[in-house]
């Protein structure tokens, strides 16, 4: 796929973009939401902070990070980390594209979360692990390399040098924590665009149409992706099918019904951050200093998109990859830096 620079976007298309959801980092958010939420966020916060695990080195060595700008010293960078504990590798991947996090899961997913100085929005960017770009130490290779070789710290690294910014905190989530959050709202509710039977857990079937998932059904739905094959398969049908989740789920949870309900909100904090690992400095205070801030943000001052990138390819080795869009990534680099990603996302045709 292309993604051509365009001098102005629409309204319309604007909020259009706003849907496309990416997994984890809309979860993440709604973590966040819930710790402000009427008058409870400190006895949430202890429970996130309690429940959650620590990532180590979560950062690269003081010498290797960018300069931090003064148009963007206020603004904030976080690495979110999908990952799944029982996950099922391709054909074409090899053991060591993926390392293992704190929760025992491997790295599967990449999300950068930007939320800029004055605090009008939040812009989500979903990294594909498959995306081929130059690795510091390493060379030319999968994203999911820099996990191998280096953990998270490599992983921050390799992409502070590909924006240009400090990443501020790291966080990984995984997949398992769907199924409980999902029974703690009372399932979820989607409509189905493409029939499909998971390829390694034939107990369940997902049909076209209108059907509510509970936490089972949920975790299966997120997961598969080798159900899917062709042009627009596999990974983009699963993080089509994700953002379809993500979006029914965050409809829930956002509702009066829940955010009224203490017992509701204790239920998702609670069934959520055991599943959640965070870096060193991104405590209960933390979380709730960062939401206080965000608390005149809706759903609809947020925008969510894929790295720039021109579909899939094959690396002079062989392997399955995503091509980046360099020039328009260099594009977005310079936003960040400049604390201008809403100008960027308003002039650039970031749709997929």
């Amino acid at each position: 796929m292309s993604f051509e620079e365009q001098p102005t976007r629409s309204r319309t298309k604007k909020k259009k973009r706003t849907g496309r959801v990416v997994l984890l980092s809309i979860l993440s958010l709604v973590v966040i939401a819930a710790l402000v939420a009427g008058g409870y966020a400190w006895n949430l916060g202890r429970t996130f902070d309690d429940n959650s695990q620590k990532l180590e080195n979560a950062f690269p060595a003081e010498e290797t990070r960018p300069e931090v700008k003064k148009e963007s010293e206020n603004a904030l960078n976080i690495l979110l980390l999908g990952s799944d504990t029982r996950a099922q590798r391709d054909s074409d991947e090899q053991d060591d594209d993926f390392a293992t996090l704190p929760n025992g899961g491997r790295s599967d997913t990449m999300m950068l979360v930007h939320i800029p100085s004055d605090r009008s929005g939040v812009f989500v960017t979903s990294i594909m692990r498959d995306t081929w770009l130059d690795l510091p130490g390493i060379g030319e290779a999968k994203i999911n390399r820099a996990f191998a070789n280096g953990g998270v710290a490599k992983a921050v690294e390799t992409l502070e040098g590909l924006f240009g910014v400090r990443i501020d905190h790291v966080a990984s989530v995984d997949f398992e924590g769907f199924k409980g959050l999902t029974d703690a709202v009372g399932g979820v509710t989607i409509n189905n665009p493409i029939a499909f039977r998971p390829i390694h857990n034939k107990n369940f079937y997902f049909p076209e149409g209108v059907q509510k998932l509970n936490g089972e059904e949920a975790l299966a739905f997120v997961r598969e992706r080798k159900a899917f094959t062709g042009p627009g398969g596999s990974d983009y049908r699963r993080v089509k099918n994700q953002q379809l989740f993500v979006k029914a789920l965050l409809g829930q949870i956002l509702s009066k019904d829940t955010l009224t309900n203490p017992v509701k909100i204790q239920n998702v904090v609670s069934e959520f951050a055991p599943f959640v690992a965070v870096d060193d400095t991104l405590d209960a205070g933390k979380v709730v200093e960062i939401a206080s801030s965000m608390i005149n943000i809706s759903t609809s001052d947020m925008e969510f998109f894929t790295l720039p990138n021109n579909g899939p390819g094959r690396s002079a080795d062989g392997q399955s990859i995503v091509i980046p869009d360099m020039d328009t990534i260099n594009k977005f680099g310079e936003a960040l830096q400049n604390d201008t990603v809403d100008e960027f996302v308003a002039s650039t045709d970031l749709s997929q």
